[in-house]
């Protein structure tokens, strides 16, 4: 499994010309929104983290960027582009870092999203994903957690087009009117395929993520 994870990282960073963009995201609102629905849940609705909102602000934003909801084939020159956004969670397991995905996410609610997650994030770490749970992702999600560092410049999953990582949280002072404030705050670090996707489309994916997320009510209008 080693050997198969280090040949296709190694083929993907060789053929691939990556480049990464690095934005900060207010995630105050968000992160009580959270807290408040993980309190008011119902014991059959699963713990919410912050990936089934990153999920379905991909869903919300991605139409206007299917280029990089896309998968390319190197060897015909084709790009696929999907209406459907397909969510690669890397995780990593015992065997090594697996891509479990969260089919159909645009047909998904936030709760729905969540319980998905953990489904095949489980399958993956217990080794019972199946063929069709490892494969077939548009565009990937990758997240350290608690350990997420401040930055990072994520690998793509080939032959997707586009990788968002996730970093930690953190409570910080920010300047914001004028005046400093305490907010949480995270960097989003996303990773491009530059054949397919410009420097200028990859920021502005990014900055309709860090508007969708600092003003989470827009996430489900």
């Amino acid at each position: 499994m080693r050997r198969v994870i280090a040949q296709k990282m190694q083929q993907t960073k060789r053929d691939i010309p990556h480049y990464s963009y690095i934005e900060e995201v207010d995630v105050t609102q968000l992160e009580e929104l959270r807290i408040h629905l993980n309190t008011a849940k119902t014991q059959a609705q699963p713990k919410l983290t912050l990936l089934p909102f990153l999920m379905q602000t991909l869903v919300k934003v991605l139409p206007e960027f299917p280029h990089c909801n896309a998968r390319f084939d190197d060897e015909t020159g084709a790009l696929t582009q999907f209406e459907a956004v397909h969510v690669g969670v890397a995780t990593m397991t015992d065997a090594g870092l697996m891509v479990p995905v969260v089919r159909h996410c645009e047909s998904l609610n936030l709760w729905q999203s969540a319980t998905e997650v953990a489904r095949v994030s489980l399958a993956a770490r217990d080794s019972k994903a199946i063929h069709g749970e490892l494969s077939g992702s548009t565009i990937t999600i990758t997240s350290l957690g608690a350990i997420g560092g401040i930055a990072t410049t994520p690998i793509i999953n080939a032959p997707e087009t586009s990788i968002i990582g996730v970093n930690k949280m953190q409570q910080r002072p920010v300047v914001k009117d004028g005046t400093f404030v305490v907010r949480t705050m995270m960097n989003l670090s996303a990773s491009f395929d530059h054949r397919i996707v410009d420097g200028y489309d990859g920021a502005q994916l990014i900055q309709a993520l860090k508007r969708a997320l600092e003003n989470p009510g827009t996430i489900f209008v």
